[in-house]
């Protein structure tokens, strides 16, 4: 019986897939977890973790907004056809390492694609990430600096073990979380875990990655990926 489940728990895995509709919303199939999740902050100000604060029931199929303007977010409405909203992808197909720069440190690497940037602004704590790798060697900042990564939602930060050039990546369920920051009164992208694969509007595939984020709030630049653009100072 237990393998029964693991084999239909595989096949409702591999039937997952987002789906960006043309200047409309995300269409989401294959029972994917949904989740609303908040980003904490330290005494200092420093983000620091994520607190779950809410699951939706599991649904086959659903619609989440892209254009930012639903009366019922996460859930598309409708609205996007009132406003016109122009949803034209304009994300590109490159992989994660051809857009990312390298910084090499005595335990640690860090592959870094600033163009993911969301501005979640975990690797600012401690000195910064970049400052951490370069001092690896220390176990206290190796770990701040694999937990900053591992907390990145975007997935612009990737870690690699320096001796044997495996990534140190966190295991994720696959699911989908709507990020949210009170502190700074915020609503932030969607955050796509476990390597769903998002197809474009014409059918293409964008590279499946552990860690992506999608714009919800309709000003990207590099829709459908989040480009920071809800972000306030």
């Amino acid at each position: 019986m237990a393998n029964e489940a693991e084999k239909k728990s595989k096949t409702s895995e591999n039937s997952m897939k987002i789906t960006v509709s043309r200047n409309g919303p995300y269409i989401v199939t294959g029972r994917v977890p949904l989740i609303v999740s908040e980003i904490h902050s330290d005494e200092e100000g420093y983000c620091i973790n994520w607190q779950e604060i809410k699951r939706y029931p599991l649904k086959e199929k659903y619609a989440l907004c892209r254009c930012g303007h639903s009366g019922n977010k996460p859930f598309c409405d409708g609205t996007h056809t009132k406003i016109h909203f122009d949803g034209t992808e304009k994300g590109d197909y490159e992989s994660f390492s051809e857009g990312a720069i390298v910084v090499s440190g005595p335990v640690l690497t860090l592959k870094d694609n600033k163009h993911l940037c969301v501005h979640a602004e975990f690797c600012l704590r401690a000195g910064g990430i970049w400052k951490l790798i370069k001092r690896s060697d220390y176990p206290e900042a190796r770990d701040i600096a694999i937990e900053e990564a591992y907390n990145c939602p975007s997935g612009r930060l990737v870690i690699i073990d320096s001796t044997t050039g495996e990534k140190i990546e966190p295991e994720f369920e696959k699911s989908i979380v709507v990020v949210e920051y009170p502190s700074r009164n915020e609503q932030g992208p969607l955050w796509v875990r476990g390597g769903i694969p998002v197809e474009s509007a014409d059918g293409r595939k964008y590279e499946i990655r552990n860690r992506v984020t999608l714009c919800r709030c309709g000003k990207s630049e590099n829709k459908p990926f989040c480009d920071g653009s809800h972000f306030e100072r």
